[in-house]
């Protein structure tokens, strides 16, 4: 299980998020660290002021029945085999091609393999020793780095923490103590090995009994290894201690000593390792399946221009079909939750409002200014005819009047309603070519383009209709003359009203009067004009009452069929057309041929889910073996 472990970790499978049994090595600077793990491996580790550890150390240890050990060290992408005599100085010199010459420290691990005859099988992390005080050459944030460091390695809960802690210091006081409790506060995954024994030995049964800290996996107290001892001679120097010191003798043998610290390291970890395989096999299959579906969902890598072409197809297809269903069907299944995109519904909300703006605007209230504007225009168009007759020209330059006082509504209404369709069509198009960037870009440009062409097409098509409106005055409606004849019926009434109250009243009296159909209006500035002049413009006011309701609906209704013809232009023959002239034309020609090299976001995104998949392939099968081998042993016990 060890093995397999250490193959998943070799293949790096810690970097798709997959966290794996490990057993963490911390303790505060100078607790004896490198002491205890020059013990369990039976090796010289660096030793010296400051920070010896700067990057996590990944120790594996195998034991090996070649008397001869064999070492390595990984890191970078390279290994170096490497002689027991040696191993500090090459650990310094690897260490400082990752970590840099100064004294700062490095997330990237340095492995030590060691493989060697009576060593335990335990695969540890030693990570450096927390200081509070920079020394000359470190950052002055380096306590922070480095608890950053060990936080990120010990937070896992499939962390084995082994906290080392000194004899002669108060466990509560210690900043490893802390950290650990901060993500282990019952203790089950921390066990403490307490060094320098010798030092300190009075009271120390109490401290590992009483365990005010916490320590759900227990202590082991050892003694250090001192100058030029052989490992030998420390064990047996170590024993002796327990055996006869008054204070040491006195703690439970199954809790002191290298022997029990190895032997316990080993039973944990295995218990870690079986305890968190099956979870660890969902999470590969998992994180697998996600990265094969995310990779098919991509793209397929264009290798022809033809397959290019037949991309650019089903692009423009797609696009067509969900513009259609958006702009002309008023579907919108595709755009459940985005109500910016249920277009029918939008589009009509813009008509109603610009009609609202139609009618309410001061040109289409009949009760401004009554009467007063048509009298001065009457007097202005008189010429030697019968006195009784409305001259056309007159109904013509209130008309025109009007016209030209409601020409920015319908002009704002398009510009409204194409930069809308623009949002819309864009979004359309950006969404379906997400994964063809030169392609984007074209389409981008077509869809904008298109827009704009439309959009000058239609204000100039509106000006022209409006232009048309100023022309004459003519309708084939009935309901105009219906409506006329409705609006005279009080036309003597009306005058017999103003000029009486001129004679009652006197002429600076004010007068308002409810005209039919109209409302009520203030007629006082009336009096003083003659009868036939006021028939004449009460006539032209209700012509032009009646007739501005037909130019207004006729309006409304010109720009609705006008609006529905240009979308389906758009979307049956315009998109389609705008795109195929930006990809093939000649400003932005080679469309197509660019299509076949991959936009940088997506090839760098294609490689790294290969990899991944590659990773996590290789590391299905390992643990896959190991699951094989645990039920073949069960069934052979069995």
């Amino acid at each position: 299980m060890l093995d397999a472990i250490d193959k998943l970790r070799n293949l790096m499978v810690m970097e798709e998020g997959i966290q794996l049994p490990t057993i963490v090595v911390v303790g505060d600077q100078s607790s004896g660290k490198s002491s205890v793990l020059e013990s369990l491996a039976g090796i010289s580790l660096p030793r010296g002021w400051g920070i010896c550890t700067r990057v996590p150390l990944i120790m594996r240890l195998q034991h090996h029945s070649d008397p001869e050990p064999e070492l390595s060290l990984e890191y970078n992408g390279r290994v170096e085999h490497i002689d027991e005599d040696n191993i500090s100085e090459d650990i310094v010199n690897a260490t400082n091609l990752i970590a840099g010459d100064c004294k700062g420290i490095s997330d990237t691990p340095l492995t030590l393999l060691v493989k060697k005859n009576g060593v335990p099988d335990l695969t540890m992390v030693d990570l450096p020793g927390i200081t509070r005080v920079p020394v000359r050459g470190q950052p002055l944030n380096i306590a922070d780095q480095i608890k950053d460091m060990i936080m990120k390695y010990i937070k896992p809960d499939e962390s084995i923490i082994l906290n080392v802690l000194s004899a002669s210091t108060d466990f509560s006081t210690c900043e490893s103590i802390s950290m650990s409790r901060s993500v282990d506060k019952t203790g089950e995954r921390t066990l403490a090995v307490v060094t320098k024994v010798d030092m300190a030995p009075e009271g120390l049964l109490e401290k590992v009994t009483a365990d005010d800290v916490h320590i759900g996996l227990g202590y082991v107290c050892v003694r250090n290894r001192i100058r030029d001892e052989t490992y030998e001679e420390a064990r047996t120097i170590e024993d002796r201690l327990f055996e006869s010191d008054p204070f040491l003798s006195k703690i439970d043998k199954s809790v002191v000593g290298i022997q029990v610290l190895a032997d316990k390291l080993v039973q944990i970890q295995a218990a870690s390792i079986a305890r968190n395989l099956p979870d660890i096999v969902k999470k590969i299959n998992d994180k697998l399946n996600s990265y094969l579906s995310e990779l098919n969902k991509m793209p397929k890598k264009l290798s022809s221009v033809a397959e290019a072409m037949t991309a650019v197809m089903q692009i423009i297809g797609t696009s067509k079909e969900s513009l259609k269903k958006i702009l002309v069907r008023g579907e919108f299944d595709e755009f459940s939750d985005e109500k910016h995109m249920h277009c029918t519904a939008r589009l009509v909300e813009m008509l109603n409002k610009c009609s609202d703006q139609l009618h309410e605007c001061n040109e289409s209230d009949p009760k401004s200014n009554f009467l007063k504007e048509e009298i001065a225009i009457l007097e202005e168009a008189k010429g030697i005819t019968l006195p009784n007759f409305v001259p056309h020209n007159a109904s013509l330059i209130v008309l025109q009047g009007k016209v030209r006082g409601i020409l920015s509504i319908p002009i704002g209404f398009v510009e409204q309603v194409w930069s809308y369709i623009e949002d819309v069509v864009l979004s359309v198009l950006i969404r379906n070519t997400e994964n063809y960037y030169h392609v984007q870009l074209s389409a981008r440009r077509a869809g904008h383009n298109l827009i704009e062409k439309m959009k000058e097409r239609s204000i100039n098509w509106m000006a022209e209709i409006v232009e048309m409106e100023k022309l004459t005055d003519y309708t084939c409606n009935p309901e105009y003359i219906s409506e006329w004849h409705r609006l005279m019926t009080e036309q003597e009434t009306f005058i017999k009203k103003v000029l009486h109250d001129y004679l009652i009243l006197g002429p600076n009296a004010k007068i308002n009067i409810n005209v039919e159909g109209i409302g009520m209006v203030e007629v006082g500035g009336l009096r003083k004009y003659p009868h036939v002049l006021l028939s004449q413009a009460f006539d032209l006011k209700m012509r032009m009452t009646a007739y501005w309701n037909v130019v207004l609906r006729r309006l409304i209704g010109i720009m609705a069929l006008h609006l529905q013809l240009s979308v389906s232009n758009l979307v049956n023959k315009d998109v389609e057309i705008e795109i195929m002239n930006e990809l093939l034309g000649p400003s932005h020609g080679g469309g197509i041929e660019r299509m076949l090299e991959e936009p940088p976001s997506i090839a760098v995104k294609r490689e790294k889910l290969i990899k991944s998949i590659k990773k996590l392939k290789e590391s299905k099968e390992v643990v896959c073996k190991i699951m094989d081998d645990r039920f073949t042993h069960a069934d052979y016990l069995v």
